[in-house]
């Protein structure tokens, strides 16, 4: 008689967590598996889990909603992460922040670097810290490598509020939170950015809450 085979751990947290069809519960800041690095991938889902995996994250990072999700905001200390903005914003802040549309990204075992000097400081949010944003000032342009859920190579510059959406969900698979980045005298609640600090940039919140925003580097000619 053959020794039945166990499986990994998080295949069996995974599977767990996929019990239901509806959007899986986002973790909260306060829960170490926000402060921990995830595990690489490393092949612990099989490919099908791992497409229901990634299919319940896009799900509920819809649900939320949001424009990006990793996976110890659902408890699941993997690198991987899942990113999607429509971008559905006026044309002036598209401008301001250079929020581009883009597609449905899986992201595994990613990693960043900055590319050139400038930096964008505009208020940010979480789904696992709720009812709060902050001003974080980021790299401008950053080239991410990693790879897709397919094991296809991601070696790709992105810029503007892109860059600021791979980095953001980067970090979660390092146990960073946006906060730790975050310039602490603009922390405001979500109904005080809506009521006084929805301008394009944060430069009048910064004039009135005091605190600095980085020096622009001029644009290389």
């Amino acid at each position: 008689m053959s020794t039945p085979r166990h499986r990994p751990p998080l295949a069996e947290q995974v599977e767990e967590l996929l019990a239901t069809d509806g959007p899986l519960p986002i973790v909260a800041a306060g829960d170490p598996v926000l402060r921990r690095p995830a595990e690489p991938f490393d092949g612990q889902l099989d490919p099908a889990l791992l497409a229901r995996f990634v299919a319940a994250l896009r799900r509920t990072m819809h649900a939320a909603p949001g424009v990006g999700l990793a996976a110890p905001q659902v408890g699941v200390a993997l690198r991987i992460a899942v990113v999607e903005d429509p971008a559905p914003v006026p044309e002036e802040v598209r401008r301001a922040r250079g929020r581009t549309p883009q597609p449905f990204r899986v992201l595994v075992n990613p990693g960043y670097e900055p590319v050139g000097e400038a930096r964008a400081a505009f208020f940010e949010g979480c789904l696992s810290v709720p009812g709060w944003q902050a001003v974080v000032a980021r790299p401008a342009r950053v080239r991410l490598t990693g790879s897709d859920e397919h094991g296809r190579a991601v070696d790709e510059v992105f810029s503007g509020w892109p860059a600021r959406i791979v980095q953001h969900e980067t970090d979660h698979l390092d146990g960073v939170l946006y906060v730790d980045r975050a310039e602490p005298r603009s922390l405001s609640s979500n109904q005080a950015v809506a009521e006084r600090w929805n301008q394009p940039t944060p430069e009048e919140a910064a004039r009135a809450l005091g605190f600095d925003l980085p020096k622009r580097v001029p644009s290389p000619k």
